[in-house]
């Protein structure tokens, strides 16, 4: 059972969206200063109602209405209220998913207007990371992004918000407003949850600096929800990681060892998958999450090239890891490479289109063609990898003493050592001067010994 508490945030009875409710999926195309979905229209549409039926609300009936002024009461028209209403009543539906954002007001007003539940975008994400959050971490970020979310949701519109009387007896002073109290109540919530969550990030930061001090490379795959990175995560891996057809199938990141040509062991990393329009709130909880992507050696993007929409979904991936600071200004460079997935769902004249721009993209980025589901093109994209990892070491010289020889272990675990010879060191000491290849990263873990 998964529970939103719509009276938390319109003034109407608390209710829950049961795993069945049949539900309608609205979609406004807002057309104003020469704005709209266009062509994209019918995949964001498609997506909406996946989002619906990843927690079990079964869609009777989906449709767009184009916006062309934006009414600030209902967002939509009169006319197009009354449509929804009428399809409501004809399908029996419950719930009105609008596929986009609402104000409170906006949210209010259409409940009270088509007498049923109705929730944004926003709302049913946070509806389905609240039941998809499996670990303690999880929980805690969800509840801070759900807080974050009803605070803004606390209109003058309930019954029972007249002001109450404080002090004693009628000679008692004006008191707080409900609504006050409300706020005052998730105010309070959300300080102890950013300070739960500022442990978590703390502690992992700690794990994140130990894995850097290791020898091992970190990947980390990336991409659009149900672009396959968690089946591709199992094929790589042999993990159980749960994969299905389902948008947000995966929440709490997984990290597991792999073994690459060239590379004896590598981390690879499974993250929550992006999405259109994720809410403020859920990037700014996942941060701490999120972060791991910044660690790594090697982004995997997965994409999902058998979508319609693959081009506009690369384009939200990359403008989130941008937000996250990964190759952006200021941020960290880490090398991309792209993982074409669901390649045997495309037709072969479409696979033949594609290969002319995998070879045209070369320079720009590696492209791999693969079917995490079938295992095609694992295997090569295993060795790009591997390439990717280990292509940019270098030749060094260096001089440590034998007496340290937690160093010496390190480069005789972890580097291809090309020669040695023992020598006397600067102050006269027996020392070991190693010829070894590293790569940058492993030599910055080499000096932080």
């Amino acid at each position: 059972m998964s529970t939103f508490e719509f009276g938390n945030n319109t003034g109407e009875v608390a209710g829950e969206v049961s795993r069945g409710a049949r539900a309608i999926v609205v979609l406004p195309d807002i057309k104003q200063r020469g704005g709209g979905l266009g062509t994209d229209a019918d995949s964001r549409l498609e997506e909406g109602q996946g989002l619906a039926r990843a927690i079990g609300i079964e869609v009777v009936d989906a449709f767009i209405l184009p916006i062309r002024a934006v009414r600030p009461s209902t967002l939509f028209g009169e006319g197009q209220v009354e449509r929804i209403g009428v399809a409501c009543n004809q399908s029996d539906a419950e719930l009105v998913i609008i596929d986009g954002s609402l104000s409170a007001i906006q949210q209010r007003n259409l409940e009270d207007k088509l007498k049923r539940k109705v929730i944004d975008r926003t709302g049913l994400i946070l509806e389905i990371f609240g039941e998809r959050a499996a670990t303690a971490e999880g929980r805690l970020q969800v509840e801070l992004a759900h807080l974050d979310y009803q605070a803004g949701r606390l209109v003058r519109s309930w019954t029972h918000l007249e002001r109450q009387r404080g002090g004693f007896g009628f000679l008692g002073g004006p008191g707080e407003t409900q609504i006050e109290a409300d706020r005052r109540l998730i105010r309070n919530r959300m300080a102890r949850l950013r300070k739960e969550l500022e442990q978590v990030r703390r502690t992992r930061g700690l794990h994140r600096e130990r894995r850097q001090r290791a020898p091992w490379p970190v990947i980390a795959l990336v991409g659009y929800t149900n672009a396959g990175k968690s089946t591709l995560f199992n094929r790589l891996t042999g993990a159980a990681v749960m994969a299905e057809d389902l948008l947000f199938a995966t929440l709490d990141p997984t990290m597991r060892a792999i073994r690459m040509p060239g590379v004896d062991k590598a981390i690879l990393s499974d993250t929550v998958g992006f999405i259109s329009e994720l809410p403020t709130q859920l990037v700014a909880a996942f941060r701490a999450t999120l972060e791991e992507v910044t660690a790594a050696d090697v982004i995997v993007h997965v994409r999902d090239v058998a979508n319609p929409a693959t081009a506009d979904q690369k384009l939200e991936v990359e403008q989130i890891l941008a937000d996250l600071g990964v190759n952006g200004e200021g941020g960290p460079t880490i090398p991309v490479i792209e993982a074409w997935n669901k390649w045997d769902l495309l037709a072969p004249e479409d696979q033949a289109m594609r290969r002319d721009l995998i070879a045209a993209k070369v320079p720009d980025a590696p492209v791999v063609p693969i079917s995490a589901m079938t295992g095609e093109g694992v295997d090569a994209l295993l060795t790009r990898l591997g390439e990717m990892l280990t292509g940019t070491a270098q030749t060094l010289e260096l001089t440590v003493p034998l007496s340290d020889g937690q160093r010496l272990a390190w480069l005789h675990a972890h580097g291809d050592i090309l020669g040695e010879t023992q020598i006397d060191d600067d102050r006269g000491g027996p020392a070991m001067r190693i010829t070894v290849r590293l790569t940058p990263r492993e030599l910055g873990r080499f000096t932080a010994l």
